[in-house]
């Protein structure tokens, strides 16, 4: 049996991208996501597919923060755009992300990599694609997930107050055409990852996502 991804998902969200999604590539992608998880091993852990969703409702979604994919390797994605969680080694890319949030913000980076008290707070931590094979970068792409992630992002933008998305690579990048209501904000940068060495250092987009939300008569996050 098929499972339901839709049904998986915390209610607020189902409600929110079910306008956005065709049924009918929701419906191969999970049966695609059920075999892949049967036959091969499969990051995140199942448990962990919509963590993102769970910590982060639509009404608290504050900030965006979109990734490609999961980490591919043992122990390190747990459904969080970016994150590993306590005990796992700080990946480069997060490195660069702490480096930079320093910099921008003096805030002094934690020695784990587990941005869950950020999802609390209300920062979005999505990947395009939510699941991938170990060490296979990239093997779930262009099976559904984007379309189902484009989803979450079309309701964020459907909704009043003011959300901040933050475009990482070329990649998030594209994805900032589907933001065309006004009262939102589109920051773009480079990807965090040390084979970029231009164009994330230095962006300063913690502060100016604060400044963003401030403007819009939210408080700013604190980032610590």
């Amino acid at each position: 049996m098929t499972s339901d991804l839709l049904e998986l998902l915390p209610a607020p969200w189902r409600e929110a991208m079910t306008p956005f999604l065709d049924q009918a590539v929701v419906a191969e992608l999970a049966a695609f996501v059920d075999k892949e998880y049967a036959n091969e091993t499969v990051y995140p852990p199942r448990e962990d597919l919509f963590a993102a969703f769970r910590l982060c409702s639509p009404a608290d979604t504050r900030v965006l923060i979109l990734g490609q994919d999961p980490y591919h390797k043992a122990g390190q994605a747990h459904g969080l755009s970016f994150s590993v969680r306590k005990g796992v080694s700080v990946p480069p890319s997060l490195r660069n992300v702490y480096k930079e949030l320093h910099d921008d913000l003096g805030v002094v980076p934690p020695k784990h990599g587990d941005l869950t008290a950020w999802a609390e707070s209300g920062v979005l931590l999505l990947n395009a694609v939510l699941t991938v094979r170990e060490a296979k970068p990239g093997s779930h792409a262009n099976k559904g997930w984007e379309e189902f992630t484009d989803a979450a992002i079309r309701a964020l933008n459907a909704r009043a107050e003011r959300v901040v998305f933050l475009l990482w690579g070329g990649y998030a990048r594209k994805k900032a055409a589907l933001v065309t209501a006004p009262q939102h904000v589109v920051l773009e940068a480079g990807h965090p990852s040390p084979m970029n060495p231009k164009g994330f250092l230095g962006s300063r987009p913690f502060s100016a996502a604060n400044a963003a939300l401030t403007e819009a008569g939210q408080p700013p996050l604190t980032w610590a």
